[in-house]
């Protein structure tokens, strides 16, 4: 046998070898973007429409299984820090400082993007008159200056992402009033509102925005979604419905990020890519949210606001 014929043998035997020892490794793997078992860190804000994500995708990949543990903001950004959870859904990108945590403890850096936004929804009592707020009323309430005493409620006084939001973007310095109330959950909220007249809800649009969703019609014949202050228009008020979200006409509009941490192409990494990819920006636009990675078209249409 000639020189040239062995060597093109030697070659042949490399890629062949080269194949077979990819294949052993991605069945070595723990999981892939088609089988196996993760858990992840979402926002309780955005339970309803994760609940949806994640039932798609589980369909469309029989052998996976994404366990979704919801909890507070702050409680995610802490698992940001634990080996075990790849995945988190959050409101925000992680900070210089929480990077810099993360690759000396886990040594590992972590990737980010925003895959939609949503709003914060202020929800009333049924049978409450004020249902058109400024945003300067809106600080009133949440500082426990309005004129009439209306008591603000979220879904927990701290480590929410609600709470935070209120914190940064609305008071921007001022304290929230001691008489705020807290509620187990943004289910809670609406449930708290529904019964107390003299309150304001202030929850995720995720949870009252989708008037197909039989749960949030549900809530939405317990209370009432109030209109707020227009960014681009004087004396315009307007409800955080999708497109015043996408145009940012509704004053409290926030990111939903996925922070992704994993080493190997697994399962987390799947189901982010999913997320922002085009089903995944469909569920989201079904939802009644702004998608962020796939462009929303709106057409001009009368709305009765």
């Amino acid at each position: 046998m000639s020189n040239r014929n062995i060597l093109w043998l030697f070659l042949l035997q490399v890629v062949f070898n080269g194949c077979t020892s990819y294949e052993e490794q991605r069945n070595q793997l723990p999981d892939t973007p088609d089988r196996g078992q993760i858990s992840i860190s979402v926002d309780e804000t955005f339970k309803p429409v994760m609940d949806e994500l994640v039932q798609v995708y589980q369909s469309n990949h029989p052998q996976t299984k994404i366990e979704v543990d919801y909890k507070t903001e702050a409680d995610c950004l802490r698992d940001a820090l634990s080996d075990s959870v790849r995945l988190l859904f959050v409101t925000r990108r992680l900070s210089l400082e929480e990077k810099a945590l993360l690759a000396d403890s886990l040594r590992l850096n972590a990737r980010s993007l925003v895959v939609a936004r949503d709003a914060i929804a202020v929800i009333v009592h049924p049978n409450s008159p004020d249902t058109i707020f400024s945003m300067q009323e809106i600080k009133e309430i949440l500082t426990g200056k309005y004129k009439k005493k209306l008591i603000p409620v979220f879904d927990g006084i701290k480590a929410t992402s609600t709470v935070r939001f209120i914190v940064d973007s609305v008071l921007k310095g001022d304290s929230l009033t001691p008489a705020a109330m807290a509620a187990r959950s943004s289910e809670g909220v609406v449930d708290f509102v529904a019964r107390n007249q003299g309150v304001v809800g202030f929850v995720g649009v995720g949870w009252v925005g989708n008037p197909e969703d039989s749960l949030q019609m549900s809530f939405l014949k317990k209370v009432k979604v109030a209109h707020l202050e227009s960014t681009d228009k004087k004396g315009a008020y307007v409800k955080a419905y999708q497109a015043n979200i996408y145009a940012k006409r509704y004053p409290m509009v926030r990111d939903l990020v996925y922070v992704l941490k994993e080493r190997h192409r697994g399962l987390a990494t799947g189901f982010a890519h999913f997320v922002s990819g085009e089903l995944g920006q469909l569920i989201f636009r079904r939802a009644y949210l702004a998608p962020a990675q796939k462009r929303l078209g709106i057409r001009p249409v009368k709305l009765n606001e």
